[in-house]
């Protein structure tokens, strides 16, 4: 009895080491494996750990009370145009170039042409702060006659915010990129990270580029201004003719009937000059016959 009790303990004794030699001989070939995978895989792996961690973030903040959801920060591009007749062009320009950059904002595009009739027009392109471009336009439109006003608000919170996000991932993985690269070994996984990297930091620029773009749109409202001179000629003719208009059209009148006495008198003067010589010719003629006759017979 004793010889069997001695026995079994180191039976089970073999099986445990026996399992722990299996054990660690999966383990060195798992290990093996992974350092045979390629870098675009670590990659990936680092990505979907990172979105395991995550989920169990919230998984775990699930068991918190849940906070009162925030709203998101409207996001809207403003823009209007405004067409203005004006008496001056130049003064009204000025009035609104005070009033942008008294407001804090800054001029753009410049424009400026005349018409046939003399008569000035500018186009400007004026940036002002969204907090003051209510004021701004207001004031523009006291500048002189509105002819036409048009105005548009384009929410874009969407894609601010999808942008926001995709920054943040894109920041996420580029950093993680750059940690394989300061553990890599191989002279193969670091030319594949290298071109993993230089995508990822191509596509976060271009996400940085398009949030500029939305800042600006959506911080300083655009607002076309044209400013078109006032005909004041042409009003002042509508108004009826006046007694310095009627002298005036008299005086004309008198000339012109002058220049055609003139010029009837200068179209008919070689033909009477002719006639007239023809004349005294035909008198003299007559004259000198007259005294040539015979006197009659009672003169005897």
């Amino acid at each position: 009895m004793r010889i069997r009790r001695s026995v079994r303990p180191v039976h089970t004794l073999a099986g445990i080491l026996l399992a722990a030699a299996v054990a660690l001989t999966g383990c060195s070939g798992a290990d093996d494996t992974g350092a045979a995978s390629s870098a675009a895989d670590k990659a990936a792996a680092g990505d979907a750990g990172a979105a395991e961690a995550a989920g169990e973030g919230a998984g775990s903040s699930d068991s918190k009370p849940a906070a009162a959801p925030t709203l998101p920060v409207a996001h809207v591009i403003r823009t209007a145009s405004l067409t203005v007749r004006v008496e001056d062009v130049s003064e009204a320009l000025g009035e609104a170039r005070t009033a942008t950059e008294d407001a804090g904002g800054y001029i753009g595009d410049e424009t400026t042409t005349r018409d046939e009739e003399g008569a000035e027009h500018t186009r400007v392109v004026l940036r002002v702060p969204v907090e003051r471009y209510d004021d701004v336009l207001t004031g523009l439109q006291g500048t002189g006659r509105l002819l036409e006003r048009t105005a548009k608000a384009q929410d874009v919170t969407d894609q601010v915010v999808d942008v926001d996000s995709r920054i943040a991932s894109q920041r996420a993985s580029v950093a993680r990129i750059r940690e394989l690269m300061n553990r890599a070994t191989e002279l193969s996984d670091v030319v594949t990270l290298e071109g993993e990297l230089s995508s990822r930091q191509a596509d976060l620029e271009a996400l940085l580029a398009r949030q500029a773009s939305l800042e600006d749109r959506t911080g300083m409202a655009t607002i076309t201004l044209t400013l078109a001179e006032k005909p004041v000629a042409r009003e002042a003719k509508d108004d009826g003719p006046g007694f310095l208009d009627a002298l005036a059209g008299g005086w004309d009148a008198f000339v012109t009937v002058l220049r055609w006495i003139a010029l009837a008198f200068g179209a008919v003067l070689p033909f009477a000059t002719v006639a007239l010589v023809l004349v005294l010719v035909w008198l003299r003629l007559r004259r000198g016959r007259r005294r040539t006759l015979p006197d009659g017979p009672g003169q005897d």
